[in-house]
């Protein structure tokens, strides 16, 4: 049995990732994102609580865990984010290799990744659809949400891969810049010729 034709989905903050990933799955390709299975994980009886409040005293309750107190601890602090990162990940792993199991038929799956080519997630996936936006667009979006700042932007900037290598090391590049329609007709259009793509090549290998 062919296995589906696996997309990695990443792009900076305020690039509209999240919005392109349900066009994705409005045009019938199955998403699996990291960073709900991650809220999941570590929310009211999420499978990780105990072993995070062993790891970090004081930072979780029967509510989940507190983003707040956690985000202390690790922020700016490499080795307690390794140490969160070593809890985190393979169980992000089980559950992604869950969800491919239950989207084996799918000529097209998607895991949308915030940090792939950070992460070098890249080598686990066999196209990158990147979504980019002009830089003063992305920035006016950023700084509408609740708590940032342009410091914050800035410092989140310098830990992201810059969209512009981003755009150069994609397969395909999906831009937010104009109207929803615009994008959505562009995520349409790729998301059935990769589907296509899928088929035929399964067809081939029969």
């Amino acid at each position: 049995m062919t296995k589906p034709l696996i997309l990695g989905l990443t792009g900076s903050i305020g690039m509209g990732k999240s919005t392109v990933a349900r066009m994705f799955m409005d045009a019938g390709v199955p998403v699996f994102d990291a960073d709900a299975a991650v809220h999941v994980l570590q929310g009211r009886d999420g499978a990780l609580l105990p072993a995070i409040e062993a790891e970090f005293p004081g930072t979780t309750s029967a509510a989940g865990v507190d983003r707040v107190k956690l985000g202390e601890l690790v922020f700016g602090d490499p080795a307690a984010l390794e140490r969160l990162e070593a809890i985190v990940h393979p169980a992000v792993a089980t559950m992604r290799q869950e969800f491919l199991l239950g989207h084996a038929d799918a000529p097209v799956v998607m895991f949308d990744i915030p940090l792939l080519f950070e992460k070098n997630g890249q080598d686990r996936v066999d196209q990158v659809v990147v979504v980019s936006a002009p830089a003063d667009a992305q920035r006016e979006r950023v700084l509408k949400r609740p708590g940032m700042t342009p410091e914050k932007f800035a410092h989140i900037l310098s830990l992201q891969v810059p969209d512009a290598e981003k755009r150069a090391r994609a397969d395909h590049v999906i831009d937010t810049g104009g109207t929803l329609a615009r994008t959505e007709a562009a995520v349409a259009v790729l998301a059935d010729r990769l589907k296509q793509q899928a088929k035929d090549n399964a067809a081939r290998l029969k």
